[in-house]
């Protein structure tokens, strides 16, 4: 899943796909270099970015989905928690919404239900642009698992098919690095819900702090964190940098069996 954000102080490109030409452009990159998916968003997960209204959402969001979906069959994803962004992205082409807040808004699940949606329930224990200081956990792996249990029941009751919804453990969402270390290590214990599992490490903080490095030096450490998820059950990676998340993928899916190498010349 490649991450293309229309906001202007996204916390790893800093706004440089907030323009539509090369948001788009950062569309089409994305699928030429190996992505199943794309993830659009238009406002970032901090409570400390600029507030965007949901008439500005929706144009930020909107036309790019339309764009996008002429351009590709690959899923398309909307990352928001509003109800009418939602209902608009779907109808413009989206797939899927993802969803950072855990359906803070029950109403969202029923919009992605009416338009045959799919729906990523995410955890995350503050409401939308909440600050929440310090957050503390007694066992962060069983809490989330709980929190994503209690969510996916409110996406179903509210329509969502079962075969339609992937849940996402928040990798820094209200954690610090020491629960999302936890969290990745114990992601296994996650991947038996019986949904597929989302991963979005990528760049994060947890990485930036475990190695000491700022988040344009950590490819190598993403790349290793990605492997390792999958190795746990993950089964979609939210990533920034496509062509080395998908030779990663690719390369771990090989030594487990389940690819195919493209040539076979070596001693053969």
């Amino acid at each position: 899943m490649a991450i293309v954000n229309r906001t202007r102080d996204s916390f790893f490109d800093q706004g440089a796909t907030f323009d539509f030409g090369p948001a788009l452009e950062a569309v089409e990159r994305a699928v030429a270099d190996g992505a199943d998916w794309v993830d659009i968003g238009g406002v970032p997960f901090s409570p400390n970015a600029q507030e965007v209204s949901v008439r500005e959402e929706v144009e930020r969001i909107v036309p790019l989905v339309a764009a996008a979906r002429e351009r590709t069959d690959v899923v398309i994803s909307v990352d928001t928690v509003r109800p009418l962004v939602a209902h608009e992205a779907l109808a413009a082409g989206a797939d899927v919404i993802n969803d950072t807040s855990g359906l803070h808004d029950p109403q969202l699940a029923e919009v992605v239900a009416e338009q045959d949606g799919t729906l990523i329930v995410c955890h995350s224990k503050a409401a939308p642009r909440e600050k929440l200081p310090s957050p503390a956990y007694d066992d962060v792996v069983a809490e989330v698992r709980a929190f994503l249990l209690a969510r996916v029941a409110v996406a179903l009751e509210r329509g969502v098919a079962a075969e339609r919804i992937i849940v996402d453990p928040g990798h820094d969402l209200n954690k610090n690095t020491l629960h999302s270390l936890e969290l990745t290590r114990r992601l296994g214990e996650l991947a038996d819900l019986g949904y597929p599992l989302l991963a979005a490490v990528s760049n994060k903080d947890f990485i930036q702090e475990t190695l000491g490095r700022p988040k344009d030096a950590v490819l190598a450490g993403t790349t290793a964190t990605h492997a390792y998820c999958v190795l746990q059950g993950a089964r979609i990676l939210r990533v920034h940098d496509v062509a080395a998340a998908v030779d990663a993928v690719r390369m771990t899916e090989a030594i487990l069996g389940w690819r195919a190498p493209v040539r076979l010349q070596h001693n053969v």
